[in-house]
């Protein structure tokens, strides 16, 4: 057995303001006791709920009196089948002064942009987009960084019933074609360049070759970042974004409403197995899950000021857009975030008195590598919320936060994915957080944990699933019109059931602990050991700056059985030798078991990770194996694979 994670409650609600948030109004309102209580009504009673919250999270649109047919179809439930809505709608209901977006691109450029601005900014661009035979249904691509003018043209095409689609600008040629190439748009916004660790990088180039390799385009708007008098003659179609801006009338924005399931977005899985899927989201169920995931489970409120350190590749960016809806303003980011010495992001919070915080876990673990105390470097007050998601957050991640940063702050970990372009466990402002769990399970969501035969577990480790239909299910694939990739993605494994793939556990306080991907899941002498285990003991060591683990086939040639290989890429001025390996191998054995020991540890200089920042325990593995890794154009740094092919210390 592997050895439990403390139960430690690392922070309660203040039980003087606990009763202000949004998540107790709404179990007051509900007539329900509790958050578990609320939980098992949500589940057992959701064509009550998902109305409830309609109403209560302030949705514009018609919703209809039927809530939902086929309820008990996985996929084949069909949600507000009467509803007519539109999600960009929902995020312009406010025209005022008050500010809707700030933008930090490092330390170069500063902007901001109040509600009125940006609803005449989304007019004029619908303008355009009309002009140029854009219509609902059609695909408008965003190949760009977190700028205002991403914000502005996905809302344009949203509110027309054109769906819309991103990658960020760091995407490789190859990259973007497998995406964009398989949804044929008609439209692509893309910039000339961006800055990233204070150094520019120029985008033009790309560009040009994408466009001649996507027939469908009929324009091409690029956005000068880097340089106002960006050159666009080399790139067919192309006009530059100020060539709208200066010509475009002020206007009313034309929102269409649109059907509960109107393709609203499409996103892409990371492509690290394959060609990337194309998984449509539709209106309706983004708003909603949204609005009850900010509301109520982050606790954001009209004026708060709401900031997540993503790109336009990374479904985080899709979710923090919608905080408009919630009347809060936007704070963008683009660039390194270990800019100015590692407190770029801090910086940023002071200046801008953000009130919720999101990063990556691997944000926070190289912020305290790095030594950060920004608790005490920077104001932080107004600071009620910080959210942790793209891999699980160590037990010592949560320690530092509550050291380093705040001790009175909800640390949200939250865990979902470009599935459902949201979250199946969360955080929860009137629940304790404890030390190395995710708080809860998400309203309305009936997440499971499961043996191997589909038996609901608590305690133990088994696979996360979802029992029951939830509006944010996706509408479908793209290119998949007898349903089979998406039938094959997530109900394969059990009938009627979604497996998300996660290894994980239920906890005694209904939280939930997640291993790491089930796919990636090591299985020596047949017991399944999740990855996040291991890294979580060997990151603590000072030399180790960062691992990968994978299960190696042994002995070679069969698949029966495998052993644990580590990676590891070290601090600057350290070398593994015998008496570092043997540190590392006892700080595993101590605190888990000995089948977690790897039985080799090697060094490397990079480790490779997709441009989410999730390392790709898969790919390795396959290079390992001297199998082809399928799409090295999903990965940020595809040169590490590499240090990976070919090594003496796996033969042993």
């Amino acid at each position: 057995m592997t050895q439990a994670v403390e139960a430690q409650a690392l922070w309660q609600p203040n039980p003087l303001t606990v009763g202000d948030t949004r998540m107790a109004q709404f179990i007051q309102a509900m007539g329900q006791g509790s958050y578990g209580d609320t939980w098992q009504w949500s589940v057992d009673q959701p064509e009550i709920f998902w109305s409830k919250i309609w109403y209560f999270c302030g949705a514009v649109g018609e919703k209809g009196t039927q809530i939902v047919l086929d309820a008990d179809k996985m996929p084949g439930a069909r949600w507000f089948p009467e509803a007519r809505l539109n999600y960009a709608e929902n995020l312009l209901q406010r025209r005022d002064d008050g500010e809707a977006l700030v933008f930090w691109g490092e330390d170069k450029v500063k902007r901001r942009m109040s509600r009125s601005e940006l609803y005449a900014e989304v007019a004029r661009f619908q303008q355009f987009l009309v002009a140029a035979g854009v219509g609902e249904g059609d695909r408008v691509a965003g190949y760009l960084p977190n700028l205002p003018e991403t914000l502005i043209a996905m809302l344009a095409t949203t509110a027309l019933g054109a769906i819309w689609s991103s990658a960020s600008p760091d995407f490789g040629v190859q990259g973007v074609l497998d995406r964009f190439g398989q949804i044929e748009p008609k439209v692509l916004i893309c910039v000339d360049g961006y800055w990233y660790n204070g150094k520019p990088v120029d985008c033009l180039v790309k560009n040009a070759e994408i466009v001649t390799q996507i027939p469908s385009l009929l324009k091409v708007v690029v956005v000068p970042y880097l340089n106002d008098a960006a050159d666009t003659s080399k790139i067919a179609h192309a006009l530059r974004w100020d060539e709208i801006s200066a010509t475009g009338s002020s206007a009313e924005v034309v929102f269409k409403r649109l059907p509960f399931a109107h393709p609203l977005f499409i996103m892409f899985s990371s492509g690290t197995t394959g060609v990337p899927k194309c998984i449509v989201h539709g209106h309706g169920g983004v708003l909603l899950q949204h609005l009850k995931e900010h509301q109520l489970h982050s606790d954001v409120r009209s004026g708060d000021r709401l900031f997540y350190f993503t790109t336009c590749g990374w479904m985080m960016w899709n979710w923090l857009v919608s905080g408009l809806a919630c009347g809060a303003t936007l704070l963008l980011y683009d660039g390194s975030p270990f800019a100015a010495r590692g407190k770029a992001l801090f910086d940023y919070a002071e200046a801008e008195r953000m009130t919720h915080f999101g990063t990556s876990a691997k944000f926070i673990d190289a912020a305290a590598k790095l030594g950060l105390t920004p608790g005490k470097t920077h104001d932080l007050a107004p600071l009620r919320a910080m959210f942790s998601t793209g891999s699980p957050l160590s037990p010592e991640g949560f320690d530092w936060v509550y050291r380093e940063i705040k001790q009175d702050i909800l640390l949200a970990s939250i865990s979902g994915g470009t599935d459902i372009v949201s979250c199946f466990v969360l955080g929860n402002p009137v629940l304790p957080v404890y030390r190395g769990e995710i708080q809860c399970r998400g309203l309305g969501m009936a997440v499971d944990v499961v043996d191997d035969i589909g038996q609901s577990v608590r305690g133990q480790k088994g696979e996360l699933v979802c029992t029951k239909s939830f509006p944010v299910m996706p509408v479908g694939f793209w290119n998949d019109a007898d349903g089979r990739k998406y039938h094959a993605a997530y109900f394969e494994r059990y009938d009627n059931i979604w497996c998300h793939g996660d290894f994980s556990e239920l906890t005694a306080h209904d939280g939930v602990i997640i291993y790491g991907r089930s796919d990636a899941t090591l299985n020596p002498g047949g017991v399944r050991i999740g990855t996040a285990e291991i890294y979580r003991q060997v990151e603590q060591l000072p030399e180790i700056l960062e691992a990968l683990v994978i299960g190696q086939d042994w002995p070679p040639g069969r698949s029966d059985d495998v052993r644990v290989v580590l990676f590891v890429k070290l601090q600057e001025g350290h070398q593994l030798d015998a008496a570092l390996i043997e540190r590392i191998k006892k700080q595993i054995r101590d605190n888990t078991t000995p089948r977690h020991v790897p039985a080799q540890v090697v060094q490397v200089l990079d480790i490779p990770r997709t441009k989410s920042g999730k390392i790709v325990e898969l790919a390795v593995r396959n290079v390992v194996h001297d199998r082809p890794v399928k799409n090295v154009e999903a990965l940020a740094n595809p040169e590490a694979l590499a240090f990976f092919r070919g090594r003496s210390e796996l033969g042993s």
